[in-house]
């Protein structure tokens, strides 16, 4: 098979949900300009790009994958969407990396768009009562006492802490260096390669570039064991907004190529796609996803071990996700999350995963090379992994 590799990655700054800057810009509006900026970075012509694979899980149906293509002017790209919950956005790389490695295609934009606060509400009438829900998400699981489908800090914060026998304090810890590690990564520019800047509407006070990630915020161990925890009515409920994933704004994609396109275009490739694996596990231990699916691609990836990975990025839909995946399978917390994930940055669901991408080939291209890992898990107990590999400078 031939080579996947990636050749550009770009995303969005992250914007924090209902309040943030980019409370009124939509999920096609985010997507058309990481796309747009794709097209630039690659050089790419309409007509040489074989499809867009954009992510989304909130939106409720139609393809914005092909209103993106054709909003953007590739009218010759057919597009597809795609939904994995919360993995949606690292599945959109892989789809691509699949469809390039089997020869079906030789150049692919992958990625994902999310913006909770523009996200349709929908309604609808509970056939067993007959009453109306004024909120309404399409599930993705059957709705049980111990895995709530409305309710992840349940589902996922608390019933993976339990398992993994976390404590509040572990979990504190965990986000408090999130948020710092992002700080720094911010202040270091290290981001400033991947955003791209968005101009947006600041009311009385006219347009403005964002271009910052306004989400991760300076705290202190002290802030931390302050806060309430989310359920105090739960015997042993310990997680609280500060362990949890912010509710945020954005899109991140990815050009994928053939190793044979590429070479024909001059275009360095940035990484190549080693492997991915999807696991499923029961809804009530879906934030114990990654410990699964990070050694069957590990496996894939011809038989590599967590020994053989560099770099990580194991997302933080809760701070207790990372933390049980690390003491799990053994991998050393500093190489996790190097420049902040869900806690700090923030989770805009479907654009997650090719975020957690594009920041982890830019991390080992600064540090040298390596491989790295993206993994995460999914509402209704799904998770993915997907190996990466940067050569060195």
């Amino acid at each position: 098979m031939t080579e996947a590799v990636i050749v550009a990655g770009a995303r969005t700054a992250i914007g924090t949900a209902y309040k943030g800057s980019l409370v009124n810009v939509s999920a096609f509006e985010l997507a058309e300009a990481v796309v747009n900026e794709l097209v630039a970075r690659a050089g790419l012509a309409g007509d040489e790009i074989d499809d867009l694979v954009l992510a989304e899980n909130l939106y409720g149906g139609g393809v914005i994958g092909r209103h993106v293509a054709v909003s953007a002017g590739l009218t010759s790209v057919p597009g597809l969407s795609l939904n994995r919950h919360c993995a949606a956005g690292l599945s959109s790389v892989s789809v691509a990396a699949a469809n390039i490695m089997a020869g079906m295609q030789q150049t692919v934009i992958a990625g994902g768009t999310n913006s909770q606060s523009t996200a349709p509400r929908a309604s609808w009438r509970d056939p067993a009562t007959g009453q109306e829900h004024k909120y309404w998400i399409s599930p993705s699981h059957p709705n049980t006492p111990s895995a709530p489908n409305m309710d992840m800090g349940i589902t996922v914060g608390h019933n993976t802490a339990v398992e993994a026998g976390l404590t509040r304090l572990d979990m504190d810890e965990w986000a408090f260096e999130s948020h710092r590690k992002a700080l720094v990564a911010i202040a270091a520019g290290s981001f400033v390669g991947e955003i791209v800047p968005l101009k947006v509407d600041r009311g009385a006070d006219g347009t403005a570039l964002f271009e910052v990630d306004e989400h991760p915020r300076a705290s202190t161990m002290e802030k931390l064991a302050s806060l309430r925890v989310l359920h105090p009515e739960i015997d042993g409920f310990e997680v609280t907004a500060g362990s949890s994933a912010g509710l945020n704004d954005a899109a991140a994609g990815l050009v994928l190529m053939s190793a044979e396109r590429a070479a024909e275009r001059g275009l360095k490739p940035l990484a190549v796609v080693r492997s991915w694996a999807s696991v499923g596990v029961a809804p009530e231990r879906t934030g114990l996803a990654p410990i699964e699916a990070i050694p069957k691609a590990l496996a894939l990836a011809g038989g590599r071990a967590v020994s053989d990975v560099d770099l990580w990025e194991i997302n933080e839909a809760f701070a207790s996700v990372p933390i049980a995946a690390t003491r799990a399978l053994g991998i050393d917390p500093l190489l996790v999350n190097p420049v902040g994930s869900g806690c700090s940055l923030g989770h805009p669901i479907s654009a997650s995963g090719a975020r957690m991408v594009v920041s982890l080939v830019n991390e080992l291209g600064r540090r040298g090379g390596g491989t790295g890992v993206a993994a995460m898990c999914a509402g209704g107990g799904m998770g993915q992994a997907l190996v990466l590999e940067v050569a060195g400078s």
